[in-house]
C-alpha cells in the first residue's frame, strides 16, 4: 500500500463560489457578534421566567436600529412591534420565538411588574452611594430601600421601584427626573445601544428579584439633588454714604476710611566707587 502526501491546509481548494469557514463565521458588518445574539435571548428569557413583561426592540444593524415595519422613521431604539403595550409578554414560549428570528434589543414594558425612576448619574451616583453607606437600613416606615438599578451608556441611572406610586412634587417639576409607568418602557442588558451597552449597576440576583418602596427611593434622590446644590454665596456688605440716614434721622454707619494709595519709591542709582589707587593717581 502506497501513502500519499496531504497537502497543507492551506493548499487545499474550495468549489468555486464557496466562501471560507472563516468568513462564513465571521459576523457581517454591522451585525451582532453571535455571542451577543445568545445573550439577548437570555437575558429576555431570564426577565420573563420572573414575570416581568418584555417586548422585542429593533435591532441594531450598522450603527441603526431597524424594525423592518414598513415607513417606521425612527432610528434610535424604540420597539419592534406596533402595540408593543399590549403584546408585551412574559410567556416564555413566546419571548423565545421573537429572538428566535431576530437579535431584538430587550424592552422591559414598566407600570406592570415594576416603575423605573430615571435620574442623572451625579443623582444616581450619589443615591447608590447613600443606599451603601446606609447599608441597606431604610428608615422607619421608608420600607426596603435596596432593588435593581441600570446604567445606560448616556449616563442614565434607572432605579426600579414597585408599581403604583406617584411621583412626588419636588421632583415632579425636575426636567431630568422621569417616572416610567403605564405606557412606557425601558432598555435592559444586555441591550446595546450605538453608545455602549446598558448595564446592571445593581443586578436583580443581587437583592432576589426584590423591588424597593417608591416613596423612599425617591426620599434618597431627594436628598441626593441637595447635596448635589451648589452652596450659595453670601452677598458683600455694601458701605452706607455717611451722615443721618434721610428722613428717620437715624445715623447711618461710619463710612469707610479712605483708601491711602501705596507709593512705591523709585529705585536709586549709586555710582560705582573709583578704587583708592586711581584716586592717588
Amino acid at each position: 500500500m502506497r501513502w500519499t502526501a496531504q497537502p497543507p491546509l492551506g493548499r487545499l481548494r474550495l468549489r468555486r463560489g464557496a466562501q471560507p469557514l472563516s468568513e462564513r463565521l465571521r459576523p457581517r458588518h454591522g451585525a451582532l457578534p453571535p455571542l451577543l445574539r445568545l445573550r439577548l435571548r437570555r437575558g429576555a428569557l431570564r426577565y420573563a421566567e420572573h414575570s416581568w413583561p418584555v417586548t422585542p426592540g429593533a435591532y441594531l444593524l450598522q450603527g441603526r436600529f431597524r424594525c423592518d415595519r414598513p415607513g417606521c422613521p425612527t432610528i434610535s431604539c424604540h420597539p419592534a412591534l406596533q402595540d408593543w403595550e399590549r403584546d408585551a409578554s412574559d410567556r416564555l414560549e413566546q419571548v423565545q420565538l421573537w429572538w428566535r428570528r431576530q437579535p431584538h434589543a430587550v424592552l422591559l414594558a414598566t407600570g406592570y411588574a415594576f416603575d423605573v425612576l430615571e435620574v442623572p448619574a451625579r443623582l444616581g451616583l450619589r443615591a447608590l452611594c447613600t443606599l451603601r453607606l446606609r447599608g441597606a437600613a431604610a428608615a422607619p416606615g421608608a420600607g426596603q430601600l435596596r432593588g435593581p438599578v441600570a446604567v445606560t451608556p448616556t449616563g442614565r441611572w434607572m432605579f426600579l421601584v414597585r408599581p403604583g406610586d406617584a411621583l412626588r412634587p419636588e421632583l415632579a417639576d425636575s426636567l431630568d427626573v422621569l417616572q416610567h409607568g403605564r405606557g412606557s418602557w425601558i432598555p435592559a442588558p444586555p441591550t446595546v445601544l450605538p453608545e455602549g451597552p446598558v448595564r446592571w449597576a445593581v443586578s436583580p440576583e443581587q437583592i432576589r428579584w426584590q423591588l424597593p418602596h417608591s416613596y423612599a427611593v425617591q426620599r434618597l434622590i431627594l436628598d441626593a439633588r441637595e447635596a448635589a446644590a451648589p452652596v450659595p454665596r453670601l452677598p458683600r456688605p455694601r458701605t452706607a454714604p455717611a451722615g443721618p440716614t434721610p428722613g428717620t434721622g437715624v445715623p447711618a454707619a461710619p463710612a469707610a476710611p479712605p483708601r491711602v494709595p501705596i507709593v512705591v519709591p523709585a529705585p536709586v542709582s549709586v555710582p560705582r566707587q573709583v578704587s583708592t589707587l586711581r584716586r592717588a593717581l
